[in-house]
């Protein structure tokens, strides 16, 4: 019911279409319409600027706007006070104002990571006794899945923030936290899962009577994106037009990691260790990029 008159406005969903418009330009190029590109990076950007202009609150980003103008996820609402969702947008879109994106991330940590339950809230406070009435999610009880509680996507979303941002602790810290087989070493945060240890759960509950307590176990959505998380984000393995591309972002006490590719033809051995020195060596030998010609290759990647 945010927008429901079709006046309201969603800070996040910005974000998310500057995102679109700057991926979807080199397409436009590919197929031969350069102006609509053009018209494409333009709009990202005009979105990017009046984002920073309108809908920053002082310590982090607006989450909406109801049909009446006021915001949600401020620090003036009774519910919803900091919303995840922007937070990490605001680095996955590559907001111009960096302070700004660190101290949205910040406040975030602050807020709404709770290290002694294991968890991410999707925002705080939960729609309760709220004067705003935001529809779905407050339909939920207070810190049940949407309404305050863990919401996995988005929990993922922000340690990939948090790893591009370069917080490559934090980033890991809390992939670790997410991992539920991780959680399930706590005999304690084991019962109050209540859920198996092998599935990343779609949410985790916060509130008082039943914290902690997993819900849609079975749910791959959010599993997907973790997996991503760690194989693109915190191992740096990418594909781009068929090659490999290596960017780790590994925690400091990492020194070492190998990996097993297969890729069509292409069998990978890849090892990246810490040196102090970057350097590429494809098969023994110097290398600028890592061959795709359908051979089995040893890649050795120092950082």
């Amino acid at each position: 019911n945010v927008g429901v008159e079709g006046r309201g406005q969603s800070v996040w969903l910005g974000m998310f279409l500057s995102i679109l418009l700057e991926r979807f330009a080199p397409v436009c190029e590919q197929q031969g319409d350069p102006v609509r590109a053009e018209g494409f990076r333009r709009d990202a950007e005009q979105l990017r600027k009046q984002i920073d202009r309108n809908c920053w609150d002082g310590r982090w980003y607006l989450r909406a706007f109801y049909d009446n103008g006021m915001p949600m996820g401020s620090r003036r609402n009774d519910g919803c006070q900091i919303d995840l969702l922007p937070q990490s947008f605001a680095v996955l879109a590559e907001m111009p104002d960096c302070t700004r994106t660190d101290a949205a991330l910040d406040s975030a940590i602050r807020r709404l990571v709770d290290g002694k339950h294991r968890l991410v809230r999707l925002f705080t406070p939960p729609f309760d006794r709220s004067e705003q009435q935001p529809g779905y999610v407050g339909a939920y009880p207070a810190g049940i899945r949407e309404n305050g509680g863990q919401y996995t996507h988005a929990a993922v979303w922000f340690a990939m923030a948090l790893l591009r941002a370069g917080r490559r602790q934090e980033g890991w810290d809390l992939l670790d936290l997410l991992n539920p087989s991780s959680r399930c070493t706590d005999g304690t945060l084991a019962r109050q899962f209540k859920t198996e240890p092998y599935w990343m759960p779609a949410d985790i509950y916060t509130h008082s009577g039943v914290c902690g307590h997993g819900g849609w176990s079975l749910y791959t959505g959010a599993a997907g994106w973790y997996y991503r998380a760690v194989l693109e984000e915190l191992l740096g393995l990418r594909f781009r037009d068929g090659r490999l591309t290596l960017s780790p972002s590994l925690p400091p006490e990492w020194n070492r990691f190998s990996a097993s590719i297969q890729e069509g033809d292409d069998v990978l051995l890849v090892e990246v260790v810490r040196t102090g020195n970057r350097s590429l060596t494809v098969d023994g030998q110097p290398a600028e990029q890592i061959p795709a010609d359908g051979g089995s290759h040893t890649i050795l990647l120092t950082i």
